[in-house]
């Protein structure tokens, strides 16, 4: 998944009011708190806040780890692991070119708002996304649907690409019929997207009666997508409340779900934005687990007892530029400095948890595609120099963005990454202008509209294909990236248009070379990111792709 969102103050301390607090051992745990039995409760505490409660809306970790609770895709991944299974629709298939999508969908499945789920629904849900307009069509709201679906009906940017999206049909009440106009190694996964959850016909109407906009660095979020009773899904949880004060996002039970009920009647996401924060409120039972573990403090919670699950490597974490932004990252030997500036094997050694690896490409080796005969650059100060030299840009400067209060699955330690790399590019004779920005919306919406000469982004894998990593950023002009390059926009959509398998891994084995010829970015390293849990819970299944689905949780 892409990024993160949202607009609520972070918390200064750890300590919450005490009628919010949820202890997870001793006594107070069977005493309640005003909402019931405490055992009732799983609280998580999440590194950073949603953006929006509409998952299109979102291209970030922590709105779907929060939306995917309630709203479901056509398809689905097994617990723990990366396989798509059914999801909504029960089965699905393809017809021999690849461009009509049909899915036989369940029966017996209500809406929270109790509406019935059926064809007629799916369609009106692509069909809202096809049709959206104004600010909507901008990627800091749309970026997965233009990423995977194009442009929209009526596009309004001329530099949105004609949408590949054709039409939705309802065969029956039960079969949906999506067709495309050209093939992509997008199709199934992108079905399996949060971002295309399914909303009742209802939720659809009233969303369709807001507008956000866009304009610039500045963006708005529709109202309906900022607080619950708008949006309504057909996940084991329904939305209950937001409370942005707090930072606490709360979840109840749906009991008209159609599949296994929820084992805890609520379900509590409070952002706790330091490692050490979450940790402490861990070890003294305010919350009940958390994600991305810091790697020194991984033992320790075990010693104690805590559950520690490891994620297997399915993320990267890179160095990007953005070349209209600095004219001197226009040329290749300036991005080849800096990617040649870069001990890379210094922040594995030192930042990263056990199983961290350097990226020699823009996806990991768990990905189909991986190529071993890739151009790399190894860590040599003096040839960074030197390259400088040659392209006359030994006084390089560069603004150097970097995120605070956060941690993501393939950034454990953002600053201390940040004093990492930056302490490479100085010693190379970079002259760098540290940018730190607080991660929800500032530092994302800076990245996104290309407002830093270079700076730190990741991504965890949607599904496993190999166009889902380099498709995301090098099929088309992106402002993140700033620049323009047909022939290898050209090279990668290719790859993703080949229906044969083994043809199409090949194809992606040769983009990944030619991107990496061009170094528009240096892939810095992949983590493997650990999740907690209290001793008195039983865990989801840890997905790769940081899909929990805590209906699954229980308390011993």
């Amino acid at each position: 998944m892409r990024i993160l969102k949202s607009r609520a103050a972070r918390m200064a301390t750890v300590a919450v009011a005490a009628t919010l607090v949820v202890t997870a051992c001793g006594s107070d745990r069977d005493k309640g708190d005003g909402e019931g039995s405490s055992k009732d409760k799983f609280v998580f505490g999440a590194p950073g806040d949603p953006s929006s409660l509409d998952p299109a809306l979102a291209s970030d970790g922590e709105t779907f780890r929060v939306t995917r609770q309630a709203f479901e895709a056509l398809i689905e991944h097994e617990p723990g692991g990366s396989k798509m299974v059914g999801g909504l629709a029960e089965k699905w298939s393809s017809d021999a070119t690849g461009k009509q999508w049909t899915f036989n969908l369940r029966k017996g499945v209500k809406f929270h708002d109790g509406e019935e789920f059926n064809a007629a629904a799916v369609c009106a849900n692509y069909d809202h996304w096809y049709n959206l307009k104004g600010g909507y069509q901008s990627s800091a709201f749309t970026e997965y649907w233009q990423y995977m679906f194009g442009g929209f009906a009526k596009n309004e940017d001329p530099e949105l690409p004609p949408s590949n999206y054709k039409s939705c049909t309802a065969k029956d009440a039960n079969t949906a019929v999506i067709e495309v106009n050209e093939p992509s190694a997008n199709y199934p996964g992108a079905f399996s997207l949060q971002s295309f959850a399914i909303h009742s016909p209802k939720s659809i109407a009233e969303m369709d009666k807001q507008q956000a906009t866009a304009e610039g660095d500045a963006i708005t979020y529709p109202e309906y997508s900022q607080k619950p009773g708008v949006d309504a899904g057909t996940g084991p949880y329904k939305i209950k409340s937001w409370n942005k004060g707090n930072q606490e996002i709360t979840l109840e039970a749906f009991d008209g779900y159609y599949g296994d009920k929820a084992k805890v009647k609520n379900l509590v996401f409070r952002t706790l934005d330091t490692e050490e924060g979450r940790r402490q409120a861990l070890q003294s039972g305010d919350i009940d687990g958390y994600d991305l573990v810091a790697p020194a403090d991984v033992d320790t919670l075990k010693k104690a007892g805590f559950q520690v699950p490891t994620r297997d490597v399915f993320n990267l974490l890179y160095l990007g530029f953005t070349q209209e932004k600095n004219k001197a990252l226009e040329k290749l030997e300036v991005r080849q400095a800096i990617s040649h500036a870069i001990d890379r094997d210094n922040i594995v050694k030192t930042q990263l948890p056990d199983g961290g690896k350097v990226a020699t490409q823009f996806m990991p080796d768990t990905v189909a595609g991986y190529s071993d005969k890739v151009k790399t650059y190894p860590f040599d100060t003096e040839k960074a120099k030197s390259l400088l030299k040659g392209a006359g840009q030994s006084d390089l400067k560069l603004t150097f963005c970097y995120p605070t209060e956060v941690t993501r699955p393939y950034m454990p330690a953002p600053q201390d990454i940040f004093e990492s790399v930056k302490s490479d590019l100085e010693k190379a004779g970079v002259k760098v202008t540290p940018k730190p920005m607080k991660w929800n919306p500032d530092y994302l919406d800076a990245t996104k509209t290309g407002a830093c000469d270079a700076y730190l982004l990741g991504w965890t894998g949607d599904f496993n294909d190999g166009f889902n990593f380099i498709g995301t950023w090098f099929s088309k002009y992106d402002k993140q990236w700033g620049f323009k390059n047909k022939a290898l926009f050209d090279t990668v959509n290719a790859s993703s248009k080949i229906i044969d398998p083994a043809g199409r891994v090949d194809a992606y084995k040769t983009a990944n070379e030619a991107i990496m010829e061009f170094i528009p970015g240096v892939p810095l390293t992949h983590s493997p990111p650990s999740i907690a849990f209290g001793k008195n819970v039983n865990p989801p299944k840890v997905s790769p792709l940081t899909q929990e689905n805590f209906a699954e949780v229980s308390f011993k």
